[in-house]
């Protein structure tokens, strides 16, 4: 790394960097995931900016639903005309970024957390923030027989995703402001953390490794669902309980060459979260199809349910608490001070919004201009 070069994650960056990757034959990252066969093209469609596809990537969860649904009802494929939606599934952000710096995708659905990782460690040249997604479906959830109370939560062990992740960043700072000390690094201290990623959590939970867990839907109704309590909703922490937990990020030079792509895409989101807003039983539905489409197993009703009710889709990428969590990163002791400025480009999605009829909205002073 070039001695100018501020890593984001102190000493983690490494760890996160060496998280193996999924095989994927067609692009060597992720997991290929499969397009509806309703989402045909339509008859004299055109390609957009001449491209056969755009390589589009998200994680196979509901708090990125707005992608599952785009794909699963044609939402994307619609806007796109002849040009082909490719989709790929992704467990971890480390992958997904590695995905969209080597081209392997073009647009993904990702947390702030590696967001900020891949902008700050490109130097500000790797990808741009070009909208929202999420906001929510983050709980803490704990064996009821072990913590009846916050304050039970010390001395206990507590499962985060992973080492720096968004929820990782939330945990710590939560245990911070409760007086507790913890090595960010090790995960030891007045409470431990205990990174395990959200497949394995409900086995780990069940056999007693973990006392509890900080994590998103639908791991924490999958927790509930095996006698859990949720014991806090991250939202309550935040202003209007609203805070970032997807957006959408493009890689530049993809931005700068085929804009109307990009436009097509974030048009296509907008639609799919309006229809997700209007009509959320057959919009879980049609999220639980295409998660089962991806990964060969649908969500049960006692799991999709009450996951489903905790997260809220919207076009607005919160940009005021993408900076409050890189805040939480420092005080954490993972993250040098980044530069942020210049991670949004809300261009775009605002052009799409207007002309929707939808209010525009704010980069909060981390736009590109």
């Amino acid at each position: 790394m070039p001695a100018n070069r501020s890593p984001l994650f102190r000493r983690g960056t490494a760890a996160l960097a060496a998280l193996p990757l999924l095989a994927l034959a067609a692009c060597g990252y992720g997991s290929e995931a499969k397009t509806d066969d309703t989402a045909k093209v339509a008859a004299g469609a055109k390609k957009i900016d001449g491209l056969d596809s755009v390589k589009i990537g998200y994680f196979g969860n509901l708090t990125h639903a707005t992608a599952l649904v785009g794909i699963q009802k044609g939402f994307f494929q619609k806007e796109l005309g002849a040009t082909r939606v490719s989709p790929a599934t992704f467990n971890a952000g480390p992958s997904e970024i590695e995905a969209l710096n080597s081209g392997s995708i073009d647009i993904g659905w990702i947390g702030p957390s590696p967001a900020i990782n891949g902008y700050t460690k490109s130097d500000g040249k790797s990808l741009k923030i070009i909208g929202g997604s999420a906001s929510g479906g983050v709980k803490l959830v704990v064996n009821p027989k072990k913590i009846s109370s916050l304050k039970d939560v010390k001395g206990k062990k507590i499962a985060t995703p992973q080492l720096g992740n968004t929820q990782d960043v939330a945990f710590l700072n939560w245990a911070a402001e409760q007086g507790w000390k913890v090595d960010a690094q090790s995960g030891k201290g007045d409470v431990t953390v205990v990174r395990t990623d959200n497949k394995i959590t409900p086995d780990a939970y069940a056999s007693g490794s973990v006392d509890g867990a900080w994590v998103p839907e639908p791991t924490a109704s999958k927790l509930v669902a095996e006698g859990g309590k949720v014991l806090l909703d991250e939202s309550s922490l935040w202003p209007d309980k609203k805070f970032v937990i997807t957006n959408i990020i493009v890689r530049q030079d993809f931005l700068k060459k085929h804009p109307k792509a990009v436009e097509a895409v974030l048009k296509a989101s907008v639609e799919a979260n309006k229809w997700i807003n209007a009509n959320p039983d057959q919009a879980k539905a049609a999220a639980n199809k295409q998660l089962a489409a991806d990964s060969g197993k649908a969500l049960p009703a006692n799991v999709l349910d009450p996951a489903w009710k905790s997260i809220r889709f919207t076009d607005d990428p919160l940009a005021a608490t993408l900076g409050t969590e890189a805040d939480h990163a420092v005080q954490a002791g993972l993250l040098d001070k980044p530069n942020l400025k210049g991670i949004y480009d809300l261009t775009i999605l605002n052009k799409v919004l207007k002309a929707s009829g939808e209010s525009t909205v704010s980069a909060a002073g981390l736009g590109s201009s």
